[in-house]
């Protein structure tokens, strides 16, 4: 594939990023690590803060930022300068980039930023962020998806599990796998696992029929101001059905297929409309399982294994958007 990169001058941006302490993160696979690195080579100024720090006084967001340099060096990838808190609304662009769990503190994140968006822009839109958590939000396509129950109901779930088999039971708002079972038609754990989940997650958790193709790989899709631009398949470890990279799955080359390719076209409208610049969807056999808005990942898999750099693409955009 070819890069996406396109020649343009642009105005050099101050860039925040709000995101996990940047120095735990794992640089081989981190996509805000890529658009890091992708940002300060354009020559933007790069400022990095965590949610935590994150502030509103009288009407003022702020964050305690430091400045930071990025490099592609694995135990010495940043430097950081010394924190001094700051107006965000000063800043050209924030990336909002925390890892979920999509709780109280993350949302009340999204309420705080969309003070400041769009005179700064908040990538992803803070408010579009908030209504789309990944397992909610593609309940807006039931044909993409397969099958699936959103309910923490004994008698609801039971009846879903005669009906189809095997199913997958994960949370509904966890993240990178963590949690995920697969429940056999008479698994003698179901009750166990049933307990366990109604004492974990006060919230209703995800049913969905058990999609055996997932062996083959799942897909996880990155779209970039709803256009598909790349992909890496991901295939589970042996003896798991969980493909998420973290879980230990191994990142592949791989094309779109039609169907793939449908889905994508389906979604482009809504994600456009939405303010949602990158996006990652998940497609397991040709079914739609998440759309991931808050922290997706996949950048750095696809640019290793020959395809497009999509963090260029990414900051194409963002460069457009902020002239």
């Amino acid at each position: 594939m070819n890069d996406v990169r396109q020649d343009s001058a642009v105005k050099h941006l101050s860039v925040a990023v709000q995101m996990d302490p940047i120095e735990a993160i794992n640089i081989t696979g981190d996509s805000t690590f890529a658009l890091m690195l992708e940002a300060q080579a354009r020559g933007h100024a790069l400022f990095y803060y965590t949610p935590h720090t994150l502030s509103m006084r009288d009407g003022i967001v702020s964050a305690v930022v430091r400045s930071v340099v990025v490099r592609d060096v694995k135990g010495d990838h940043c430097t950081l300068g010394e924190p001094e808190r700051r107006d965000l609304s000063i800043m050209n662009v924030v990336l909002l980039r925390q890892d979920p769990p999509f709780d109280l503190s993350y949302i009340t994140t999204t309420h705080l930023l969309e003070r400041i968006h769009p005179k700064t822009l908040v990538v992803n839109n803070p408010a579009s962020v908030r209504d789309a958590p990944e397992k909610i939000f593609v309940t807006e396509f039931p044909d993409l998806m397969p099958p699936t129950l959103i309910s923490r109901d004994r008698d609801e779930i039971e009846s879903f599990r005669k009906e189809h088999g095997d199913v997958v039971m994960k949370p509904l708002y966890g993240n990178g796998g963590a949690a995920v079972f697969k429940v056999a038609e008479k698994d003698p754990n179901f009750g166990s696992l049933f307990d366990l989940f109604s004492v974990t997650f006060r919230e209703q958790w995800v049913i969905q029929k058990f999609l055996p193709k997932v062996v083959d790989g799942d897909k996880r899709i990155i779209l970039v101001d709803g256009e598909a631009l790349g992909a890496v398949n991901r295939v589970p470890a042996e003896n798991d059905i969980r493909a998420n990279m973290v879980r230990g799955g191994a990142a592949r080359e791989t094309d779109l297929t039609p169907r793939e390719r449908e889905i994508c076209a389906r979604l482009r409208p809504f994600l456009k409309e939405r303010g949602l610049i990158f996006t990652g969807i998940d497609v397991i056999d040709g079914n739609l399982t998440e759309i991931n808005v808050t922290s997706p990942t996949g950048l750095r898999a696809i640019k290793r294994l020959g395809g497009p750099d999509l963090a260029a693409a990414i900051w194409d955009v963002i460069e457009k958007k902020t002239s």
